[in-house]
């Protein structure tokens, strides 16, 4: 019955700041705007696919921070922290830790996945992830992403 999840709404502080930030992310696609509801809705990846709503003081003007993850290709995430450094944000790994490249994100070997992670202008967090072609190895820890590979490499 259930195939996975087409959408995430996140309440933020002020829409247009917000609004700024996720149209400079690649692959987000602006696909309404409401003006009177202080919201926006925009495709994430494909149209169709998945969307992600954000609306101003809804339900009330806390914001509570929230995480989501972003599906993304092996390929990409290679050059995600330059990427996003490019936009002016930072990059960190699972642990919170600045990434300067690649071989720093952490590895979740009981996917096996590879991620990383940065916050929006509320301070929600976001991942970007992207499945691993490997084994799932759930007897190991996680790791980084140079340390996933040289394990690989081991067998």
């Amino acid at each position: 019955m259930i195939k996975g999840i087409f959408e995430t709404h996140i309440n933020v502080s002020d829409f247009e700041r917000s609004a700024r930030f996720y149209e400079r992310l690649p692959g987000v696609t602006l696909l309404h705007y409401d003006a009177q509801r202080k919201s926006r809705f925009y495709w994430i990846g494909e149209p169709g696919t998945s969307m992600l709503g954000i609306r101003e003081n809804y339900p009330s003007p806390l914001v509570q921070r929230q995480h989501f993850a972003f599906t993304t290709d092996v390929e990409q995430l290679h050059n995600a922290a330059t990427e996003l450094a490019g936009l002016g944000i930072t990059a960190q790994n699972f642990h919170g830790e600045p990434v300067q490249h690649a071989g720093e994100l952490i590895v979740f070997p009981f996917m096996p996945a590879v991620s990383i992670y940065f916050d929006d202008p509320d301070g929600h967090s976001l991942e970007l992830i992207a499945m691993l072609s490997h084994s799932a190895r759930p007897e190991q820890p996680l790791m980084t992403w140079d340390e996933w590979e040289s394990l690989q490499q081991q067998g």
